[in-house]
This record gives C-alpha cells, sequence and structure tokens, in this order.
C-alpha cells in the first residue's frame, strides 16, 4: 500500500507521473464528454473517502470532495469537532476505527508526526493533505501549473521563491528539482530550510545538474526566474506572532520592482489565502499572475491521487 506523505518520498519517474495524470484528468474533467465522465465516476460508486481535518481549509477541502465525487465516491467531512480524534479515543485506535470504513483519508493536520501515526495504522492509503513540514497536492498542482505555461521539458527553467522556510517550499523545491528546474530561496536572515530538505535537494541536483540556490537577497534569487512564487509570512497557528514576523519580513514583498529582475515572460504565483505584506496588489491582480489557475488545478491534483493511490492500488501507471 502507498500513502503520499512527502514530494521527496516518491521517485522522480513516480512524481512526473503524477503531474502528467493530472494534466489527463483536467482534460477528461473539462470535456463535453459524458461518457468519459461517467466511466471515471463508476471507479468508485458506493465508496467513501474520509477528510481528517485539524485545519480549517477552503481549496484542499474543495478540491478533496470534487475529487471524491468524480470517481463517484461519497466524501466525508471529519472535522476537529467532529470525532474523538485524540480526546477521549487515542489517535491509533481512532484511525484503526475510520480506515475500516473509508477507501482512503485525506489527513490535514498540524505536526508531521501526526501524519507519521496515521501512516502507521491506518488500513488505507493516507494522503498528507498539509502538515507543518510537507504541502505534496499543493507541489503536485504547482508543477501542472507551471507545465501548462512553460515547457519545461525542453527549456531550462528557474523557479524563485520569496518568503518563509515551511512545507510549501520544502514540497515546491524537490518537486522543481525533479522536474529538470533550477530553484533560488530567499528567506530572512534567521530563517534557513530544514537539513533534511537541504540534503535531498542537492542529491536531486547531482542527477540532474540543476543550480540550488539559497539566499537572504529577494534581488539575488529573483534575477531571470521565470516563476516568482510566493506565500503566507504568518502561518496557522502563528497569529500571535503577525506582528514580529510582518516586521522580520520587510523588504520581502513581492511588488512591481522586485519582478524587474525576473525574465520578460516570468509568471507569478501563490498557494492562497494571500495577503496584502506578502505581494502587491499590481502583481497579485496583474498580466503574470497565475493564482486562480494555480488555485483550480488544487482539484486535478486530488483526482490524480486518488486515481494512483485507490483506483489503481498504488501503481503509478496507466487505468
Amino acid at each position: 500500500m502507498r500513502h503520499l506523505v512527502s514530494i521527496k518520498d516518491l521517485t522522480d519517474d513516480e512524481f512526473k507521473h503524477l503531474v502528467d495524470k493530472a494534466e489527463h484528468l483536467k482534460t477528461i474533467f473539462k470535456s463535453k464528454d459524458n461518457s468519459a465522465f461517467e466511466e471515471q465516476h463508476k471507479k468508485l460508486i458506493g465508496r467513501t473517502v474520509a477528510l481528517l481535518f485539524s485545519k480549517r481549509s477552503t481549496r484542499t477541502r474543495i478540491s478533496t470532495e470534487g475529487a471524491s465525487a468524480f470517481f463517484g465516491a461519497t466524501p466525508m467531512f471529519l472535522g476537529k469537532d467532529d470525532i474523538q480524534l485524540g480526546v477521549n479515543e487515542s489517535f491509533k485506535d481512532t484511525v484503526k476505527v475510520v480506515s475500516s470504513m473509508v477507501s482512503c483519508i485525506f489527513a490535514r493536520v498540524n505536526k508531521h508526526s501526526d501524519i507519521q501515526q496515521l501512516v502507521q495504522h491506518s488500513s488505507v492509503p493516507i494522503v498528507n493533505s498539509l502538515c507543518d513540514k510537507f504541502h505534496p497536492l499543493q507541489a503536485i498542482c504547482d508543477m501542472l501549473t507551471i507545465k501548462e505555461h512553460f515547457d519545461y521539458t525542453n527549456k531550462k527553467l528557474k523557479m524563485a521563491w520569496v518568503g518563509d522556510s515551511n512545507n510549501v517550499i520544502n514540497d515546491m523545491a524537490i518537486a522543481a528539482l525533479k522536474l529538470g528546474m533550477d530553484v533560488a530561496i530567499a528567506t530572512p536572515s534567521g530563517i534557513e530550510m530544514d537539513k533534511d530538505i537541504k540534503e535531498a535537494a542537492y542529491e536531486i541536483c547531482a542527477r540532474y545538474n540543476n543550480h540550488l540556490l539559497f539566499t537572504h537577497d529577494p534581488v539575488e534569487a529573483v534575477k531571470g526566474a521565470n516563476i516568482v512564487v510566493t506565500d503566507t509570512f504568518v502561518s496557522m497557528g502563528e497569529e500571535y506572532m503577525h506582528k514580529s514576523k510582518v516586521k522580520q519580513f520587510q523588504g520581502y514583498q513581492v511588488n512591481a520592482q522586485l519582478c524587474e529582475h525576473a525574465a520578460p515572460d516570468y509568471k507569478f504565483m501563490h498557494c492562497l489565502p494571500r495577503h496584502q505584506e506578502e505581494v502587491s496588489d499590481e502583481v497579485f491582480y496583474g498580466d503574470h499572475s497565475i493564482v486562480f489557475e494555480q488555485a483550480e488545478n488544487r482539484l486535478y491534483a486530488a483526482i490524480a491521487v486518488i486515481e494512483t493511490l485507490v483506483i489503481n492500488g498504488g501503481e503509478f501507471t496507466w487505468n
């Protein structure tokens, strides 16, 4: 049985397969071919997909429920106040019970250790839908979005990240490197990537001859970049640190002045929700922005993962 915990756990070919499959299934989803749609819809009829969410969400919940419905499964939302996860019943016991009744579990949790417990005790595939360490569904959708705008197979691309060292960039950096892109990451002084993420990133660079840059200078990171990315400076659960975090990230707003250093045809990405201190309105709503296409592609990332882990039983093949 295969789970999806992080992009670095996948082989390069497995990850590329998920991006290609998301692209393929998006074509079916957007088509007007009712027979093709009906064929997909029959694959999980009568089955249930559990959405085990300790954190609120917009894109994750909608995309996961939509992906379940695409295959005919019934999504079951289980919020932190809906079941006794770690309250009056142990985490282990709850997961054993839930997994005995569903086809897979999409888990949006607080700690990476929660995902690890789910994987340890679940009898069905676990899909990490966000934890404090990784966000693999976001990385699949991000690479699909980039693929729709650039030919990364035949053109060397550079992706620049300006912001925090967090779960999004942990998976996104690995994903971009696996697809042959150069990656530049700018974080404020005092904020560094996790050691294991760096080690995994350098190992990929050795295979593909990618260029990987860690810097505290946003201009250096963005220079010549085809894709410019940022994310929230204040993650969920860090609201009490808002003032100090915003102060720490002064000079890190992605704005028109910073993007003058990017490639002329650069695209701007943000996984949302967005706040003013992270990116100016001019860039966020401008012609270079693909943030809403990126948001929609969360649906097709979830569809591809269900098809691979549940319908195909963890085999990274075409059905």
